[in-house]
């Protein structure tokens, strides 16, 4: 298998700067990580953009989509805020012939406690053994874009029913 991985940004990638007090959306964690794992596949490594997902326009989801659909690859992992994950995730569902899993994190991955590996190691796992079709993986569980809400109060994603 050789996976096919875009960034966009999101939390997973945000650090800390402690002179301004805030995040900002760093360098894509994903690819480093995979390479210290020593997985035992080939990965690209695409990014797209470096954004909080509640910033995203449509046009940008838009351009997502075509990413997707123009690469060969047949697996695909796309990190992403987990804000808006699920409205691309909807806008991903059309695309044919690919299984694409969406996943991010709850807390920076720059952080000594964080699920930023735990929820990439689910989606690596997740996206070799689904069929075709657009995932999120969060919180040690598989979502279907229609079937799924980021539960704010509870700080995890969870099915709707």
């Amino acid at each position: 298998m050789k996976l096919a991985v875009f960034t966009t940004g999101g939390t997973i990638d945000k650090i800390y700067f402690d002179q301004k007090s805030n995040y900002e959306v760093g360098d894509a964690v994903v690819g480093p990580l995979l390479q210290s794992m020593a997985v035992g596949f080939d990965f690209a490594v695409e990014e797209l953009m470096k954004i909080d997902s509640l910033d995203m326009t449509d046009a940008q989801r838009s351009h997502i989509v075509e990413r997707v659909s123009a690469s060969p690859l047949q697996h695909v992992l796309i990190t992403h805020g987990t804000d808006g994950m699920i409205e691309t995730a909807r806008a991903l569902s059309g695309v044919e012939g690919k299984t694409i899993v969406l996943t991010g994190a709850l807390q920076p991955a720059a952080f000594a406690h964080n699920d930023a590996v735990f929820n990439i190691g689910g989606s690596v796992a997740a996206v070799q053994c689904l069929p075709p079709g657009c995932y999120i993986v969060m919180n040690g569980q598989v979502f279907t874009p229609d079937n799924v809400v980021k539960n704010l109060e509870a700080n995890r994603f969870q099915t709707l029913n």
